[in-house]
């Protein structure tokens, strides 16, 4: 009787760690895709941030241009940036 009672548990455990096992996998699965997607946003945020940059550099580089064309041509700045 015991010996039955005990392949009994020993069944159970089985069971139970064979059903925690696959949930485990499941789970591991969920976070390595959830995991690809935080990924993907964020570089997503770091590419719209690194083209709001880029626009300011130019915007910046094209005003220090007019600038300098202005004080070597001697006219304002709006006329050296018109051109």
């Amino acid at each position: 009787m015991r010996k039955i009672a005990l392949f009994a548990a020993a069944s159970a455990a089985a069971l139970t760690l064979a059903a925690c096992s696959e949930a485990t996998q499941d789970a591991a699965e969920a976070t390595g895709e959830e995991m690809a997607a935080d990924a993907e946003a964020n570089m997503e945020a770091v590419e719209a941030t690194a083209d709001e940059a880029m626009a300011d550099v130019a915007a910046e580089a094209d005003e220090a241009t007019a600038e300098v064309e202005a004080a070597v041509e001697g006219e304002t700045v709006e006329e050296a940036a018109a051109e």
